[in-house]
């Protein structure tokens, strides 16, 4: 792996990596359905065998970016920890049982839709978890739509929109904590940014739900038997007392404080223990140790709900340590194989091509958007479509001195909302298959999700809530640094 000069990596020899990558995602994801961590890092090795023996870098300087690029995560890795801890001891503690139990108390057949949409957004914003939400609350308002008579197309496309914006806004959704790590900014700078485009996108969406409400009257009762099932064994199963919302309402509070998000998480498990060594004791007995033990238990190896009832059990049984560690490693890999990319100058390369005609602001985030669209149509995947263009255009939000903020929001509010509308995207054949509905029926009212890529590229256009670095150097985590011209 040793020449005279490193050469400058043409745009051919820049996109064999990528399309070996996109190829193996591809056949592992669609046809295998399995995960992205292999053909992440079969990519890996083919991105460090052309920087190696095409364009002459010397290992250590491939594997200085490969780590390089592993180390600007480590941040939201270590929050990834902590969230797996607090995923499992709010729901053994009753905290997210209780927010689940109080939103589905607000459904009601006058506003089904813009109650669905609500409920959905509550559960996901407590859970972290677009997938989990639908496949349980969200199954069961497609149930009680076609009670109501209600177009299964509108109730998917209400529960699709109600589940991304917590799996986009919560500290405890990975794609969350994932864009800000691979834009180099901080977890709640960039949650506060994406208020911005997010909370319209919802608004604008309830707006519309509630107009089809009016259109659409409903002739049936939301009080189906699993609807009311699910109330009465949540209600068996955990001790409701709003004392409960103490530990959601110090984490807000600790946010709203602009506390960092790894303390601010902490605490939110500390008082989410304490609350189920006060409020859950009775279920303690049951395993060894009794409260502790369950504690331990539920920060551990997460919290498995056992009440026999399969939409609470499958909502519930989550969180822990060890449950993030999959996640954790498909972020390492997929770090490892842009920090090479980066290193080498082919991302660059790809880079720079595609912004020949991004000559603004505007045309920056809009390229960023489309190319987020476009990965998870070409990859099946929302992890590479936030990784890789953002790896890509991070240089190019830094030359224009943009707060990599801006690069966050506009992954998210691309890569994370679209996924679900693409049926052989993974999000998207889950979505399609969990809710029963097709893709194609449900995307025209997915509202949240068709809005806020538009409401980003608008505020490009208009510079609207686009900051500059100077505006808010504080939470610039990681700056892009320029690649080494070895000689040997």
């Amino acid at each position: 792996m040793l020449g005279k000069r490193k050469p400058e990596p043409t745009l051919l020899i820049s996109l064999i990596p990528v399309v070996i990558l996109i190829t193996a995602l591809f056949f592992n994801i669609a046809i295998l359905e399995g995960t992205g961590h292999i053909p992440l890092i079969l990519g890996a090795i083919v991105a460090a065998c052309v920087a190696g023996f095409v364009l002459g870098m010397p290992w250590k300087v491939i594997e200085r970016g490969m780590t390089h690029g592993i180390t600007t995560a480590l941040p939201a890795i270590l929050i990834l920890v902590i969230v797996g801890l607090l995923i499992g001891i709010w729901i053994a503690s009753g905290v997210v049982p209780i927010m689940i139990f109080y939103g589905l108390k607000i459904l009601a057949p006058a506003y089904f839709l813009f109650a669905t949409c609500l409920i959905c957004a509550l559960i996901s914003l407590a859970t972290g978890s677009s997938w989990s939400t639908a496949a349980t609350v969200g199954l069961a308002m497609i149930g009680v739509g076609q009670a109501l008579g209600i177009n299964a197309g509108m109730t998917a496309g209400a529960v699709i929109s109600g589940s991304y914006f917590g799996d986009k806004m919560s500290p405890l959704s990975d794609t969350t904590n994932l864009a800000p790590a691979v834009a180099g900014t901080q977890l709640f700078t960039h949650i506060r940014h994406m208020v911005y485009t997010t909370l319209p996108a919802l608004i604008i969406a309830l707006i519309l739900y509630a107009i089809l409400g009016l259109a659409i009257p409903a002739t049936g009762s939301v009080e189906t038997p699993e609807y009311l099932l699910m109330l009465d064994t949540l209600k068996a199963t955990f001790n409701l007392t709003p004392w409960l919302l103490l530990a959601p309402a110090a984490v807000l509070f600790l946010v709203w404080q602009k506390t960092p998000a790894l303390p601010a998480l902490v605490v939110g498990v500390i008082v989410g223990a304490l609350l189920l060594l006060l409020f859950q004791g009775q279920a303690g007995g049951e395993a060894p140790g009794g409260s502790v033990g369950r504690m331990v238990t539920a920060l551990y190896s997460g919290y498995e709900s056992n009440t026999g009832v399969a939409s609470v059990d499958e909502l519930l049984t989550r969180g822990g340590l060890i449950n993030m560690l999959d996640t954790i490693a498909l972020i390492i890999v997929a770090l490892a194989f842009g920090g090479i990319m980066e290193a080498s100058g082919m991302l660059e390369c790809v880079a720079e091509n595609i912004l020949k005609l991004a000559r603004s602001t505007g045309a920056l985030i809009t390229a960023t958007i489309v190319s987020c669209i476009g990965m998870n149509a070409l990859a099946s995947d929302q992890y590479l479509a936030i990784i890789v263009p953002g790896r890509m255009y991070r240089n190019a939000f830094f030359k224009r001195g943009l707060h990599p903020k801006n690069l966050s929001r506009a992954l998210e509010d691309s890569a994370t909302l679209t996924s679900p509308l693409i049926p052989w995207n993974t999000c998207g054949a889950y979505m399609s298959t969990v809710l029963g509905v097709g893709c194609f029926t449900y995307l025209p009212y997915a509202f949240l999700n068709l809005l806020s890529p538009c409401i980003s590229i608008f505020y490009g256009f208009t510079g609207i809530t686009i900051e500059k670095i100077e505006d808010d150097p504080d939470t610039v985590v990681d700056a892009p640094v320029e690649r080494e011209m070895q000689t040997v």
